[in-house]
């Protein structure tokens, strides 16, 4: 695709200035920190994320893509992943 056909444009970090620059720095530690304290606080998501990949390696799925919208839609994927929570605070 070329460049003004209504895509973004490859964005080269070297031409933001020094101000920029700091800028982004800054705002990527942020993200990164206020990403670990979610992840953190919400033990849920490495559940959700670990039956992902779990049914993923097991059911090997053609379409990934339309696999992950069918996992991820389940109606019951709430209460799946409750029990699975549940089950894992027993363990410990």
């Amino acid at each position: 695709m070329m460049a003004g056909q209504g895509g973004l444009e490859k964005l080269s970090v070297g031409v933001l200035s020094a101000e920029q620059q700091e800028k982004l720095r800054l705002f990527k530690i942020k993200t990164r920190i206020e990403n670990e304290k979610y992840l953190r606080s919400h033990s849920e998501v490495e559940v959700l994320i670990g039956d992902f990949v779990r049914d993923v390696l097991l059911k090997r799925p053609a379409d990934i893509c339309e696999f992950a919208a069918e996992h991820f839609t389940n109606p019951n994927l709430h209460m799946v992943i409750g029990s699975k929570m549940e089950g894992n605070s027993e363990m410990e």
